[in-house]
């Protein structure tokens, strides 16, 4: 049996699917053991600090907190639009296309309509799937706008983390299915874009996502240690000798 072009499809497909998936089931197992090597496990850090300041802070400082909520729920209200619309266009572009652009010969690969329906519905799956990954991240960004503008309220720090970090979470998970989706659009071109886009991508995400920094430990300003004699003092240190003089 001779080897066909369209056998590519069954070939570098799967595989760059799999790198794919192998990639990110590897960054979910050091997520959940040793996060603080990845960059959400370390944005996590700096996240729970800042709700800790903000639950702190007073009443007058909230509106600073809410502008923050309020920017992050529009960045992900805007990139779940930006993915429904082009969900419509997608399933548009099914239904009223008999002569689809991409079954070209020019394209080493397999052009039969029935590939070509898979491939619609694959993009269409990872746009909808990112739609709602991005809703879900901007319904907990707004759940925790409630939580830190309640007024005189006993609500546990641990809870607004809770939401906050699930509301990041879930803006990962959005920006992974664009991801995939990016993928699965070059395979319109063919298996070989799809199958070097897989190995490209992968070796871009594994340089974003693994982090070497340690990760800070916020404390207040009053607790900070004093410097040792013969050292430059810092501020709280220069502010503990005024009060004890």
């Amino acid at each position: 049996m001779a080897f066909e072009k369209e056998h590519l499809d069954l070939v570098l497909v799967p595989s760059g699917l799999l790198i794919m998936f192998a990639y990110h089931l590897f960054l979910l197992y050091r997520y959940l053991t040793v996060p603080h090597t990845t960059v959400i496990g370390f944005e996590n850090n700096d996240k729970r600090a800042w709700v800790e300041r903000i639950m702190q802070a007073d009443t007058r400082d909230v509106g600073i907190a809410l502008n923050v909520i309020s920017s992050n729920t529009s960045a992900a209200t805007f990139l779940a639009s930006v993915s429904l619309t082009l969900s419509s266009i997608i399933g548009t572009w099914i239904g009223s296309s008999p002569n689809n652009v991409f079954q070209s010969e020019l394209i080493y690969g397999d052009t039969r309509p029935s590939t070509i329906a898979i491939k619609y519905i694959c993009l269409l799956t990872c746009f909808l799937l990112a739609f709602s990954c991005f809703v879900q991240s901007a319904r907990c960004f707004v759940h925790a706008n409630y939580l830190i503008s309640t007024p005189n309220s006993d609500i546990p720090v641990k809870n607004v983390e809770m939401v906050v970090i699930r509301a990041g979470e879930f803006w990962s998970l959005g920006l992974r299915a664009i991801y995939f989706a990016i993928d699965l659009l070059l395979w319109f071109l063919g298996p070989i874009p799809m199958f070097v886009c897989s190995v490209v991508m992968v070796s871009l995400l594994y340089h974003l996502d693994c982090n070497s920094n340690p990760l800070h430990r916020h404390r207040p300003l009053g607790s900070r240690p004093v410097k040792r004699v013969g050292e430059q003092m810092t501020p709280p240190a220069i502010l503990i000798q005024g009060r004890v003089a």
